[in-house]
């Protein structure tokens, strides 16, 4: 059998502004921004929630190795809640957050969700997901 993948560890978002970056993400979807010092010194930061973080690359100022063209807004991610998403469109509403798109049926990786589709600060899309 060749050699097989099992998780995802971590991605990277290439992002025009970290503090607005880290707003959202803390403010809107409840991650909590970590400065880590890799084994090089510098200080990165890192997006954290549940098993799983997203480190954050400024654009112009990312670390080596990275994506071929790193572009801030290019991502498009989907995330798991527990949280209803009439409670999500409350709090999207209240933070002044417009969802470009439902809520609508799709699929996910172990099967049907329901999501709405905001955006980040740097257009990246955002979709925010419950099982059913």
């Amino acid at each position: 059998m060749p050699p097989a993948v099992q998780s995802l560890d971590h991605l990277v978002l290439t992002v025009a502004d970290l503090a607005a970056t880290r707003a959202f993400y803390e403010d809107i979807l409840g991650m909590q921004a970590l400065a880590f010092s890799p084994a090089d010194g510098s200080t990165r930061w890192a997006l954290s929630f549940g098993a799983q973080k997203i480190n954050l690359h400024v654009a112009g100022q990312e670390f080596d190795p990275k994506a071929s063209h790193p572009t801030p807004g290019s991502a498009d991610l989907c995330f798991l809640s527990a949280t209803p998403l009439s409670d999500w469109m409350a709090h999207l509403v209240a933070k002044g957050i417009r969802v470009e798109e439902g809520p609508v049926t799709r699929t996910g990786a172990t099967g049907p969700i329901l999501s709405i589709y905001p955006r980040d600060p740097d257009g990246t899309l955002i979709e925010i997901s419950n099982r059913f």
